[in-house]
């Protein structure tokens, strides 16, 4: 009686996956769903003062699901998958070396309203994968921007500027690893890497989630 009630139970509450809806597996993100992400080429996307902008997929389909699930709607979990599928385009890279990993900062406004910087859970996710160090002090967003969506290039770089500072005392004196969601024009990390070029830290590379195209 007890083993058909446990089997009952795990029947009831069952992970669906966030995808397909499909119970099969009691994950978040099924294998076949996860099988579904596709990696961008393994070329730089853009290249912004001499830096490598990298991004591992388009944004559409799944990768499109699991970043707004994680960024707008809670969905902690979906941290790990894309991750992992930052992670598995990363070593396709072939860096051999280690790297302090910096999520992109949010203003403490947008932290406070969101309760979570969804690309932090990324980074930590991506560490224990990689091996690498997370370092979340490094630099920090001071200015609360609008939201980048609506705005063409020369007002995303004018709603960033001068919106990052780095703490120099934080910093693990490796190189540099940023991490973000979307790269649409690269203005984001462009900011951030002048920030960070302004305090002598040139040794950096950018990997987006995704693009637009």
């Amino acid at each position: 009686m007890e083993k058909l009630l446990c089997s009952i139970l795990d029947l009831i509450y069952r992970k669906k996956c966030y995808f397909c809806g499909k119970s099969k597996y009691s994950i978040k993100m099924c294998p076949d769903c996860y099988e579904s992400l596709q990696f961008s080429d393994f070329i730089p996307n853009r290249i912004i003062n001499n830096i490598n902008i990298y991004s591992c997929g388009v944004y559409e389909k799944n990768l499109q699901k699991l970043i707004r699930g994680l960024k707008y709607h809670k969905q902690k979990e979906l941290a790990y998958y894309l991750a992992k599928f930052m992670y598995e385009y990363f070593l396709n890279l072939k860096l051999d070396k280690k790297f302090q990993v910096v999520a992109v900062p949010l203003h403490k406004n947008r932290l406070k309203k969101r309760k979570y910087n969804h690309m932090e859970l990324v980074a930590e996710e991506f560490c224990k994968l990689s091996g690498n160090i997370p370092n979340f002090c490094l630099i920090e967003r001071i200015k609360d921007t609008k939201p980048q969506y609506k705005l063409t290039k020369p007002e995303r770089m004018q709603n960033l500027s001068n919106a990052f500072k780095i703490n120099p005392a934080k910093n693990l004196e490796l190189p540099i690893l940023i991490l973000d969601d979307i790269c649409t024009t690269g203005a984001t990390f462009e900011e951030m890497i002048n920030t960070m070029r302004q305090s002598g830290l040139t040794n950096i590379i950018c990997i987006a989630a995704s693009s637009p195209c």
